[in-house]
């Protein structure tokens, strides 16, 4: 059998296909992340088979574009933590919500957001607008972190 090899995109290609609705896959300064705009979220779940309960991370480039969902409680504390720890690997789980809260946690008034450190991913970040992000990896299974594994288990996706 032959590996898959993933299409290699620059951030505006990527950019685009993340808007006409595609799921791609991208790095971060942590895992490599798999990543569809958040009207598009629901599909992140179906192709890592990962259980409906298990939350998504909003990523996003910039703290005003991430903060307008959270609850105005905690919006000091919050602001003090990503000064802090942000662009970096910490996700903030915040009090939160509305339909966009809903479609990444469905069971919870909660969203985890993080600004990563990766200069790429928030070049192509402020292009889309926040992602709805998970690790690319089938759910349980080890995090992929070569293009040829994620090549291998996420054929097509760019």
């Amino acid at each position: 059998m032959e590996s898959a090899t993933p299409s290699v995109m620059d951030t505006v290609s990527l950019a685009a296909k993340l808007q006409a609705g595609s799921a791609v896959v991208f790095p971060t300064d942590t895992l490599p992340a798999l990543a569809a705009c958040p009207r598009y979220s629901s599909q992140l779940w179906k192709i890592k088979n990962r259980p409906n309960e298990k939350p998504l991370i909003l990523m996003g480039a910039n703290t005003d574009e991430l903060f307008e969902l959270v609850s105005s409680i905690a919006l000091a504390d919050a602001s003090s933590m990503a000064e802090r720890y942000w662009p970096g690997a910490l996700t903030l789980v915040l009090p939160a919500n509305g339909p966009l809260v809903q479609a990444l946690n469905p069971k919870a008034n909660s969203i985890g957001m993080r600004i990563p450190a990766s200069s790429l991913a928030r070049e192509l970040l402020s292009l889309t607008g926040p992602l709805a992000t998970t690790s690319a990896n089938l759910s349980g299974s080890k995090p992929l972190v070569s293009q040829k594994e994620i090549g291998n288990c996420f054929p097509g996706l760019p």
